[in-house]
């Protein structure tokens, strides 16, 4: 095919109206901040009027939300939740509810079921745990794979290519420039631990434990994070709290792939 054939073809297929709504979404999804319309419209190389129509189209279709103080445009969760809709993810979360529930209800503690999507750890299930008090984030909630435990453990079990994928994708998103050796020192350490159990990064008297969710091929799918919340006068058994929270993944894992057999999930 020609190289004329193939400018030929491309503007024959051409949408722009739905050029103009993706770079939006795309936009703002690489941002990660509310954004006003006129630095929207500056970011993607367009004038105010030309996406004034897609903006209020998006707004009202539940793909954008609206600060009515500052007037700046948000990503809603619907992407998000349509994400959640595809069978793929139906049935890790199908699969991982319940354990999660059963394994959060006995800990007392709250448990979260966290993946990788383009850079991020993402969460997908949260369980309380049924305690009178713990700290428990809400379904949807993501940050950068760098800058969680979970997001080191979910990039530390992977193929190298794979990994690297991830740690660019990552960096990308935030707009940073990060030193690899130590990343990878870290990395290779997690790996070698099987776990991680540390304080959290964010708030005093919380401690992350983060275990893999692997596949067959021992790449992590997933992972589980519980937020332990320390009490005064309690002293928590951190070993047995991981050989059970290692079990809740292997029996995760191994009930997920009866009915996907030899797939890895991918979630980007």
């Amino acid at each position: 095919m020609t190289e004329q054939t193939e400018t030929a073809r491309d503007a024959t297929y051409s949408a722009p109206a739905l050029e103009k709504g993706l770079d939006i979404l795309e936009l703002l999804a690489r941002h990660g901040r509310p954004m006003g319309m006129k630095n929207l419209a500056d970011e993607i190389g367009r004038s105010k009027s030309e996406i004034f129509r897609m903006v209020h189209v998006l707004l009202a279709r539940g793909y954008l939300s609206r600060d009515f103080v500052s007037d700046r445009l948000t990503l809603s969760n619907k992407l998000f939740t349509l994400g959640m809709q595809t069978a793929r993810v139906r049935n890790l979360v199908g699969v991982a509810a319940p354990v999660l529930e059963r394994f959060a209800g006995a800990i007392q503690q709250a448990v979260h079921l966290v993946v990788p999507s383009r850079g991020e750890a993402v969460i997908l299930v949260a369980s309380s745990g049924g305690s009178d008090m713990n700290f428990s984030l809400r379904v949807g909630y993501r940050r950068p794979l760098v800058d969680s435990h979970s997001g080191l453990v979910l990039m530390a079990f992977q193929l190298p290519d794979a990994r690297d994928r991830m740690i660019a994708d990552c960096l990308a998103a935030t707009d940073r420039a990060q030193p690899l050796a130590p990343l990878f020192d870290r990395l290779e350490t997690v790996r070698a631990d099987g776990s991680i159990v540390h304080e959290s990064r964010d708030i005093v008297g919380l401690t992350d434990v983060c275990c893999p969710i692997l596949s067959p091929n021992g790449s992590a799918e997933a992972c589980l994070t519980t937020v332990v919340v320390s009490r005064r006068n309690a002293t928590e058994d951190f070993e047995s709290l991981i050989a059970r929270q290692k079990a809740a993944c292997t029996e995760i894992s191994d009930q997920y792939h009866a009915y996907t057999p030899e797939r890895q999930i991918n979630f980007d």
